[in-house]
């Protein structure tokens, strides 16, 4: 078992990091972490004691002042050294450093600066440290105005704002999930007990800012205003996507009620029109019985009751808070699931339930993104 502490656990990379290793129940132990451990020297020792692996992600990307910027993130730097040393411990420390090192600005300074005192950390003490060079990431649950233009723009398209573009800056990009993969290998591709190494992470995709907002409008006319999954031409599109959805106001968007057209024939309705494909199933389900409780990390899904009640519940990974819809089959409505939503789907009525579900790839039993985890 590997012992991983994450400063900045509560960040936007740190979380995805802090969730990934959650499912790897059989090979990592998570060593928690607080960002008051920087101002609280007996816990800082004790955090960086127990860690095989620390990833150093806490920093201060943006500030009215510059210097401030800069001080914060040598401090915090300097700080993890002091404890390091005190404690005599050596754990692989894994440094998040930015493409923004070759620009002339407080923070792609404090990046190189950090980057070097770990490097001589190492050096000086036989440790092993591994400087990653990572390129502008995005994903799910960023915070606008802070974290990436995408979060922003996610934000303010789903709030129906209307981004405006300062410059048309072409973009090297890397998605959340394919971040946390790479430093996951990092990790347990290490042989060598000591190691001192500069780690490019190249970029996965390259757009112009006005691409993005493009694609971005696109999924907001297409997904929200007329119910259609967009044609998703590639994985950036799909990640890209999945990165939109998670700025939705989910609690007041869904469920969404699907048109009941009714003749002496019985009943038609139109649940799910797509332009990606994937598969769809049926399901009857009997009073009182719960299906689900499992939640994806990149596939796109949508339960859809016809007939009966139902409940679906939500809950993202590392919070508490539970979203109920409930559902009614003579009204026939949908929920979608957002990526990393623990969900379920329970049966509330006397009846059988009939649901119809939608996922956008089909099932691969050696690679089904199905973590089970009850809401």
């Amino acid at each position: 078992m590997i012992k991983i502490g994450i400063t900045g656990q509560i960040g936007f990379i740190g979380t995805h990091l802090y969730n990934f290793f959650g499912l790897k129940k059989d090979e990592v132990i998570r060593i928690p972490f607080e960002d008051n451990f920087f101002s609280n020297e007996e816990r800082l020792e004790d955090f960086v004691r127990q860690c095989d692996v620390i990833i150093h992600l806490a920093a201060l990307n943006r500030h009215n002042d510059p210097v401030e910027i800069y001080n914060t993130n040598v401090r915090l730097v300097k700080t993890l050294i002091s404890a390091l040393e005190k404690t005599g411990s050596t754990p692989h420390v894994l440094f998040s450093s930015s493409i923004q090192e070759e620009r002339d600005n407080p923070f792609g300074k404090s990046k190189r600066q950090g980057r070097e005192l770990l490097s001589n950390w190492a050096e000086k003490n036989n440790g092993s440290f591994t400087g990653m060079i990572i390129p502008n990431v995005f994903g799910p649950f960023g915070n606008p105005y802070y974290n990436s233009v995408v979060a922003t723009f996610c934000h303010k398209v789903t709030h129906n704002e209307h981004p405006r573009i300062e410059v048309d800056a072409r973009m090297r990009m890397i998605y959340v999930g394919d971040l946390i993969k790479i430093i996951w290998q990092e990790i347990i591709s290490t042989k060598e007990p000591r190691i001192k190494r500069e780690l490019f992470i190249q970029h996965t995709d390259e757009r112009n800012v006005s691409e993005i907002l493009e694609l971005v409008n696109r999924f907001m006319h297409e997904y929200n205003n007329m119910g259609i999954f967009p044609v998703l031409n590639n994985p950036f599109e799909r990640d890209l996507f999945n990165t939109f959805r998670s700025y939705m106001n989910i609690a007041g968007t869904f469920p969404v009620k699907l048109k009941l057209n009714t003749d002496d024939r019985g009943t038609f309705v139109e649940t799910i029109k797509t332009g990606i494909g994937g598969q769809v199933s049926f399901s009857t389900t009997r009073p009182g019985i719960t299906r689900g409780n499992h939640f994806h990390t990149r596939k796109i899904e949508r339960f859809a009751v016809i007939k009966g009640k139902a409940r679906i519940q939500l809950r993202r990974i590392g919070t508490t808070e539970v979203l109920n819809f409930d559902l009614d089959g003579n009204e026939p409505s949908y929920v979608d699931m957002p990526i990393w939503y623990a969900h379920n789907i329970t049966n509330t009525g006397s009846e059988d339930l009939y649901t119809i579900f939608w996922i956008n790839e089909f099932y691969d039993p050696t690679d089904p993104d199905t973590w089970f985890e009850m809401v």
